[in-house]
């Protein structure tokens, strides 16, 4: 079986941060896809299909974070996270 990593930085840009109702179309994002994937600030990790998990990392607007993905859909994981963050979580 082969690895498929990935992972992309974004920062986050909404006025919120990563917290409530945004963590909760993330968390639902996430969740689309089979790959593991998770969120890291600084040196924590956390699973991005975890609201507490997220909610625990404290990501306020500004925040760099890294989205990493490993799975059949890395790929395609991190790309819909990375868009959904960086539209400021516009539907």
């Amino acid at each position: 079986m082969v690895n498929n990593m990935f992972e992309k930085e974004v920062i986050v840009q909404n006025q919120v941060g990563l917290h409530a109702r945004p963590a909760t179309f993330f968390i639902q994002k996430a969740n689309e896809f089979k790959s593991n994937i998770w969120v890291e600030k600084e040196e924590r990790k956390v699973s991005a299909k975890s609201l507490l998990g997220v909610l625990s990392l404290g990501i306020t607007k500004g925040t760099n974070i890294k989205i990493v993905a490993d799975g059949s859909d890395a790929e395609a994981a991190v790309d819909a996270l990375v868009t959904l963050v960086s539209s400021d979580f516009a539907e």
